[in-house]
């Protein structure tokens, strides 16, 4: 079945790989304390005192600036604030290159929005970049950013394309797939309403291996110039998203249908991790459906397979869909409007079979690299239609790859309203099967676009209805992850944030909890070109921080980064912090005398 070639096509494992060289030989983690295996004996008295991070100096925090970089971040800030600039940028931008030639224009734009916001062109010329930010404390996440200039009419083409089964093509299987499963011509260019996070759009089984050439490159680069990189991908790169869509449906209504069951047993309301079902009663209400004969049914639900409680939870019910039971031949679920019971998946065709074997084999490449470079492979998070495949097939690489220490991040979309679940249901069986866990928290980058979608469409919306409401979602997830760390020394997770009060949040959380930057089990991410005055303070007071990095030539990068500065105009807005502190350091290197200020 699908599904089971889908999960077990990744697990040949678990394979065990080389401890990975997460810090420089400064930083080096301690061999004692209390980031250390229990046991170890390390007197917590023997830890130096916690730092002291101040984000409103300007001075500490553009120590490693010239001040060329400072003029140019507030006029860039600046520029991006304006909303006349950026309803006329893409006019402004063409009008410029055909005024001073290719070559001047290039040299323009380096001087800079791609100056500050790309760290260059090559794995040659990022390496300047990367090395002078790790001496200030502030590591690299490495991203090609070359997004491929389609018109909106070209994308949704590719789109519809590559989100149609050969089955649905023929018109027997279009409606077997919820409607938020589906591809929808109205939203075929993924790129609208989007912050700040490159697309891809299938083309060619030809053209995702490129894409994974293009992201071995990219972990080459990240190891060759750090010992402590990350680098990140996307999965939509690697495969026909058709695939994503498909296992998505499936995931979630198998998921639908746990809670369907539960609220017959009247078990409604609770957190995914606190609803449990009665074995004996669910094993009554799936003979009454008549999927399987009471024999069968009965050895589905075993001690050896559920544990000897008598209950059944989320993770349990998510571990019979794949291929460890005899129930994945049996995959249905009934559907709410006609009362029949429907399979689950879908037949694919022998081209899309192999299609799907080589998406995986793509991700098992790149996570075979990284684990040989010591890189840290951070998996994007996207839209939510495709998002359940991508966070169970990360899942998938981290069993496989997480055994010695984090080797996968799964990213996590706090703005979404299952946020909270998602999060403690992966730690949960990380624990359970004892692999090390390691996430990315972010906001989210699809908010606009997916609110449109599931308004136009007709499903619930998936984002939490407040910008207050996703901000005590992040803090809550946070929150568990930094609890779960105080007590697993081998669980890591990055807050990527921008956000002042979430990152004075987490220092805080830190201090209480005893989870002290030299353990490394917490690290900051920003973007590059915003947020120094976040970053280099954490940096040099010795906490694991990032920024993200993107690199290519400057053409190739312009649709990502003219899109960037339209579509975060909001963020751009609220630096303003940021600019008065750009401000007033330059004004103190004035008004001192040190102008021609020199980073050491």
């Amino acid at each position: 079945m699908a599904a089971r070639r889908l999960v077990s096509a990744l697990r040949s494992g678990p394979a065990r790989v080389a401890p990975l060289s997460t810090a420089p030989a400064a930083r080096e983690r301690p061999a004692a304390g209390r980031g250390a295996a229990p046991g170890c004996g390390a007197a917590e008295a023997a830890r130096p005192p916690w730092p002291v991070v101040d984000f409103g100096s300007p001075r500490e925090a553009y120590r490693s600036r010239r001040s060329g970089e400072l003029v140019r971040g507030w006029l860039v800030l600046r520029l991006c604030a304006s909303p006349w600039l950026l309803a006329h940028h893409e006019q402004l931008l063409h009008l410029t290159r055909r005024l001073l030639g290719q070559r001047l224009f290039e040299k323009l734009m380096k001087m800079t929005f791609y100056g500050q916001f790309v760290a260059g062109e090559d794995q040659e010329s990022i390496r300047p970049v990367i090395q002078h930010n790790r001496a200030f404390g502030v590591g690299s996440i490495l991203d090609y950013g070359v997004e491929e200039d389609l018109s909106p009419e070209e994308a949704e083409r590719k789109e519809m394309e590559s989100c149609t089964s050969a089955a649905e093509r023929e018109g027997s299987g279009t409606s077997k797939r919820e409607r938020q499963y589906q591809a929808h011509p109205a939203f075929g260019d993924r790129r609208d309403g989007v912050i700040s996070a490159r697309t891809y759009f299938y083309a060619s089984e030809a053209k995702c291996d490129s894409h994974m050439e293009t992201f071995l490159r990219c972990i080459e680069a990240s190891g060759g110039a750090s010992d402590d990189g990350f680098s990140a991908i996307k999965l939509t790169a690697l495969g026909r998203p058709q695939f994503l869509l498909q296992f998505s449906d499936v995931l979630t209504k198998w998921r639908r249908f746990f809670h369907q069951m539960a609220a017959e047993q009247g078990k409604t309301g609770l957190a995914a991790m606190d609803t449990k079902l009665e074995v004996a009663v669910l094993q009554e209400s799936v003979a009454k459906m008549g999927i399987a004969s009471r024999t069968e049914i009965e050895n589905w639900f075993t001690a050896e397979t559920l544990g000897v409680s008598g209950t059944l939870d989320l993770l349990d019910w998510n571990s019979l869909i794949d291929s460890r039971t005899e129930l994945s031949k049996h995959l249905v679920v009934p559907n709410m409007q006609t009362g029949q019971l429907e399979p689950l998946l879908s037949r694919f065709t022998e081209e899309e079979e192999l299609q799907l074997t080589r998406m995986l084999q793509r991700m098992d490449i790149l996570a075979k690299k990284a684990a040989e470079m010591g890189v840290r492979l951070m998996v994007d998070a996207e839209q939510t239609y495709f998002q359940p495949a991508i966070s169970r097939l990360t899942l998938e690489m981290q069993r496989k790859f997480n055994v010695e220490k984090p080797l996968i991040f799964n990213t996590y979309q706090c703005y979404l309203k299952d946020a909270y679940d998602n999060v403690t249901l992966d730690v949960e069986l990380a624990r359970r099967e004892g692999w090390c866990f390691g996430a990315k928290l972010v906001r989210g980058a699809y908010m606009a676009q997916e609110r449109t979608r599931a308004a136009e469409i007709g499903y619930e919306d998936p984002i939490n209805p407040t910008y207050e409401a996703t901000n005590a979602m992040y803090h809550r997830c946070l929150n568990y992850v930094l609890e779960e760390l105080k007590h697993n020394s081998k669980a890591k997770v990055m807050v990527a944030s921008h956000n002042e009060d979430t990152v004075h949040f987490t220092l805080r959380r830190m201090e209480e909890l005893g989870l002290y930057p030299a353990d490394r089990q917490v690290y900051f991410g920003q973007l590059l070109g915003m947020c120094d005055q976040i970053s280099f303070p954490l940096g040099q007071a010795g906490f694991p921080v990032y920024k993200y990095v993107p690199y290519g030539p400057v053409m190739d990068v312009l649709p990502y980064l003219s899109r960037r500065a339209l579509e975060n105009s909001g963020v751009m807005k609220g630096a303003w912090r940021e600019r008065q502190l750009l401000w007033q350091e330059l004004k103190r290197r004035i008004r001192t005398g040190s102008l021609f200020h020199r980073p050491a």
